[in-house]
């Protein structure tokens, strides 16, 4: 009994062994007929790009900071207690507004004393101009000493500066009364309010009253490296005028367009970059003073350019290049040239002609003489317009499926052949 077990045992090992071994030949030889089908030429599914005519803008990205082209801190020009305060936080105002009163009453005093005596000081020199038409009568008679008559005329013209003084401090009241009434010096919008009426300002006040900031129009200054400084004065020199625009921080929103007012007149040497400003009307206030910006300085436009998607260019030990579609549905690398670039299409110099065919989309499963197709062609290149009916009305006559340059023929029995990919 001990041995018929052992024998059984034996025997049940002996059939795992071989059926392990049949399973591992049986996936080899699924493998490399897998692999045999690939080397074979099937066809690598891509996308594709038909060469055409267009035009490329030449832009230059900046991050950039709203910059206000006024930022007026409102302050007093003279001492006393604030009574008025006339404007609301965040109103926009206008150049003259009226937005706060000074107590007025003590500079009010100060002009009435200025101006009695100014007239005082008339009276006086009015007397002195008698005194020296006396004495010169008298001294023409030799009736006084010429002295008198030289000290009146001394007299006479110190007068004259003190009326010259007392107009002054006369002015100087005036000008005060007209500084208790803090008016706008700008159009613009007021921040929050600093200072509460009641309060007691003076000059050495630090904070103001109140923040004035310019809003319409409003800057943006940014940086642009230094290599790209000359295309950029060239074409302000030739009077072009450089279109900018200003996106939110994501770069998904456009906030406002506007124009290239001038650059800085040095290159900033830490960082190999010279600043710009640019101009917008901000009509909808859309940039708002010290936000970050993204801009978009469109230096140029090259016309009329060859172009293909920046996808299909591919650079390599050749150079640069790109999978040119031939009629037979295989690719071929051929060299290019490339100009000016967007980001999105670029300029093709020499390589390609308007209406070729490249790769844009699975360049990196092809070769060198490989066959492609696209998806939803039905096994043929995508591309060519569709065939219009000829004017007799009946339809145009369809090529035979079996023909059709990258069709799959039917094989096994007409069941499908199973696809490698």
């Amino acid at each position: 009994m001990m041995r018929l077990r052992t024998l059984l045992g034996i025997g049940l090992g002996v059939a795992v062994v071989a059926g392990g071994s049949w399973y591992f030949s049986q996936s080899s030889s699924g493998a490399s007929s897998r692999q045999g089908r690939n080397a074979g030429g099937q066809p690598t599914t891509v996308g594709l790009a038909t060469v055409a005519k267009g035009d490329i803008p030449i832009v230059i990205k900046a991050l950039g900071n709203v910059t206000p082209l006024a930022t007026v801190t409102i302050k007093t020009q003279i001492t006393g207690q604030l009574i008025q305060v006339n404007f609301v936080e965040g109103q926009a105002v206008k150049k003259g507004d009226l937005l706060a009163v000074v107590d007025p009453r003590p500079y009010e005093v100060a002009l009435q004393q200025a101006q009695g005596n100014l007239e005082k000081d008339q009276a006086l020199l009015a007397n002195a101009k008698i005194d020296l038409d006396r004495y010169k009568t008298l001294v023409q008679q030799n009736s006084v000493a010429r002295q008198i008559y030289d000290t009146q005329v001394a007299l006479v013209r110190q007068d004259e500066a003190t009326i010259v003084t007392d107009k002054a401090a006369v002015d100087s009241a005036k000008l005060n009364l007209v500084y208790t009434r803090i008016i706008a010096p700008t159009d613009g919008r007021i921040g929050l309010r600093l200072v509460d009426p009641g309060n007691y300002v003076q000059i050495s006040d630090g904070t103001g009253i109140c923040v004035i900031t310019k809003m319409q129009p409003i800057s943006v200054l940014f940086s642009i490296p230094e290599d790209s400084l000359p295309a950029v004065r060239k074409r302000l020199r030739d009077g072009a005028s450089l279109q900018t625009t200003a996106y939110d921080r994501a770069q998904k929103n456009q906030l406002a367009v506007g124009t290239l007012a001038t650059t800085d007149n040095q290159i900033d040497t830490t960082t190999g970059t010279v600043k710009l400003r640019a101009m917008f009307d901000n009509a909808d206030e859309a940039l708002f003073p010290q936000q970050f910006v993204n801009i978009s300085l469109l230096v140029d436009t090259v016309k009329n350019a060859t172009v293909v998607p920046v996808a299909a260019v591919l650079r390599g030990p050749v150079g640069t290049f790109v999978y040119f579609v031939k009629a037979d549905d295989t690719v071929e690398v051929r060299t290019i040239e490339t100009g000016e670039s967007d980001g999105v299409k670029i300029a093709i110099l020499k390589g390609l002609e308007v209406g070729d065919q490249v790769v844009v989309d699975g360049t990196d499963r092809l070769r060198e003489g490989a066959k492609i197709r696209v998806p939803g062609a039905s096994g043929t290149k995508a591309g060519p317009p569709v065939a219009a009916a000829p004017p007799d009305g009946k339809s145009p006559q369809q090529p035979d499926a079996a023909s059709a340059p990258g069709t799959q023929r039917r094989g096994n029995g007409g069941r499908p052949a199973q696809s490698s990919q």
